[in-house]
């Protein structure tokens, strides 16, 4: 967004999500006078109507931390309707800074780690935040194998390049029956032992021959058509979507999914039936869904950056993330 003028029923801020060498994240606590005052925040504060989003991120960051942003790129966008007002967070995550974090407006400020943001009190607008920033920006989805050892091979080799969110996509008849708990307890321990989170989307007969209690996963990813018959999310595990609509995504969103895969996004030689939508219209389709959204469909880690700049949290694929060999490592 540029300085052009913004609704005046609509509260816009710029939030910071500063992440330091450590992976801590500065917040600060709220003065007890002031809206949602005793919680703690991320740092930000109004976009005035002269200026840009990223003008306000740099005045705010200074004038309450004394911090000079440095680089900075798109995080997510969250529209949210308190009692009392309207407002818009546009988050931006921000990677190098320079000067030291003071609480230049006399609140408390504290550097906290990426995965205990949830034991702070926060405003229910930031709750969607602290999802975006514990999640990494690649989702991996497993693809195609020949055998056991050839999927083996393939996910030791994706976790070796710093994958550390697997989709464990399996369909009735890639495997025997036999092969299904132990290539699932093999994933789920490669995955533990490269701490990526592991998400399981595989059939309801593949789910009946594990004991879910003794493998650790960290939940569920619904495909499309799952998703419309689902009345609620799975309790005490990470949800996950996929959705190609607009309908969809506002599925996922009321069944509070933890984050969604958007697709397809490009042209791909797996679907090649179905229409891309390009980036403006995915930007346009995740606008006021408030929820982390990966793009799918002829995307690779390329196109991070442009992912970025269109909202996405980042990129999903499946033969950009798994069929590289080793001699790509």
């Amino acid at each position: 967004m540029t300085g052009t003028t913004l609704m005046t029923d609509i509260v816009h801020v710029a939030v910071a999500v500063i992440v330091n060498q450590d992976d801590e994240v500065c917040i600060s606590l709220r003065h007890k006078d002031s809206h949602q005052g005793g919680l703690w925040e991320f740092p930000g504060g109004k976009v005035e109507s002269h200026e840009s989003i990223e003008q306000a991120l740099t005045r705010e960051i200074k004038e309450e931390l004394d911090l000079d942003i440095l680089t900075s790129r798109r995080l997510i966008t969250i529209p949210h309707n308190y009692e009392d007002k309207k407002v818009c967070l546009h988050v931006s995550r921000v990677s190098s800074y320079r000067g030291q974090a003071v609480g230049i407006e006399g609140q408390q400020v504290k550097w906290v780690p990426v995965d205990q943001l949830l034991s702070y009190d926060f405003p229910a607008a930031n709750l969607p935040i602290i999802k975006a920033v514990q999640l990494p920006d690649k989702y991996l989805i497993t693809g195609k194998f020949i055998d056991e050892d050839d999927f083996l091979r393939k996910l030791t080799n994706a976790l070796g390049r710093e994958t550390r969110l697997v989709q464990l996509r399996l369909k009735d008849g890639d495997l025997n029956i036999d092969e299904v708990p132990v290539l699932i307890k093999q994933t789920a321990s490669l995955c533990a032992r490269a701490d990526a989170k592991l998400l399981l989307n595989i059939p309801q007969n593949y789910l009946d021959l594990i004991d879910t209690a003794n493998i650790r996963f960290d939940g569920f990813h619904a495909d499309s058509k799952t998703l419309k018959t689902l009345s609620q999310r799975p309790d005490g595990c990470l949800f996950s979507a996929s959705c190609h609509n607009e309908e969809e995504l506002i599925k996922a969103k009321q069944l509070k999914a933890d984050f969604v895969v958007l697709s397809p996004v490009q042209k791909t030689a797996s679907h090649p039936e179905m229409q891309a939508m390009g980036w403006p219209r995915f930007s346009d389709l995740i606008e006021n869904i408030t929820v982390p959204v990966f793009a799918l469909g002829g995307v690779s880690a390329d196109d991070l950056g442009v992912a970025w700049q269109h909202g996405a949290q980042g990129i999903a694929a499946i033969s950009a993330l798994w069929e590289l060999d080793s001699a790509h490592l």
